[in-house]
């Protein structure tokens, strides 16, 4: 299970969602009524920030449709429950696994990886990272070239919709995929950064053309001091 520790090291790094404590990563927000206990955050960045890598009608589709209405449909189904009171890690744990639950579980990993995906890239981004990330990485992968084959193959290859994760456990670095909603943080791995490989995050820009979304993200996207922050 991710720690309260671990998940405060993440939420210090984040910008306005950092402002809000539990209302980004983690759960409610304090003027948070109790049908609405988890909270859509705002993007860090202006919808066409990320041109022309991720175009503003694809980040107005993906954050104003899809993501909201993870939050949306997350609301409905914990409202009148115990469920409500949880913040949204501890939702996403105790659900996990329990096929009862799969509905809660499905839309709350979702809005939490959502969180977590907008955090993960910026503009500016991409390249290869420096400090202790960059050195853990060389140490993991043998090279940033090493760690980009990789995760590229990960992110790739995930069959239908899901993520591709660099994390970490007590081992070290490690990059896994996760199908639909599935998330690192069930796992026992905090998480570092991510992709969104739904063919909702990139198919009005780059259609079937995934790969190239993936090298886009590598290059130009992809946020090195969120996941540093996330190293700890």
């Amino acid at each position: 299970m991710l720690a309260r520790r671990t998940f405060l090291k993440i939420s210090a790094g984040m910008g306005a969602l950092a402002m809000l404590h539990l209302a980004g990563l983690g759960g409610r927000g304090k003027a948070a009524a109790a049908e609405a206990a988890i909270e859509l955050p705002p993007l860090p960045y202006p919808e066409n920030a990320l041109e022309p890598y991720i175009s503003a009608r694809t980040i107005g589709f993906h954050y104003g449709k899809h993501h909201r209405g993870y939050v949306d449909k997350t609301n409905g189904f914990v409202a009148g429950t115990g469920w409500a009171e949880m913040d949204l890690i501890t939702l996403v744990q105790k659900t996990a696994g329990k096929p009862e639950q799969t509905s809660i579980f499905n839309n709350a990993a979702q809005v939490f990886n959502h969180n977590f995906y907008w955090h993960s890239i910026k503009p500016g981004g991409g390249g290869e990272p420096g400090g202790s990330l960059g050195r853990e990485i060389k140490a993991a992968f043998g090279s940033y070239q090493g760690f980009a084959a990789e995760f590229k193959d990960a992110a790739a290859s995930q069959f239908g919709s899901g993520w591709a994760w660099l994390a970490r456990d007590a081992a070290g670095l490690k990059i896994l995929k996760t199908a639909n909603a599935d998330t690192p943080i069930t796992l026992g791995l905090t998480p570092l950064l991510t992709i969104d490989v739904w063919e909702h995050a990139y198919y009005l820009d780059y259609q079937n053309r995934r790969g190239d979304y993936i090298q886009s993200f590598l290059d130009h996207l992809v946020n090195w001091d969120f996941a540093a922050q996330n190293l700890g």
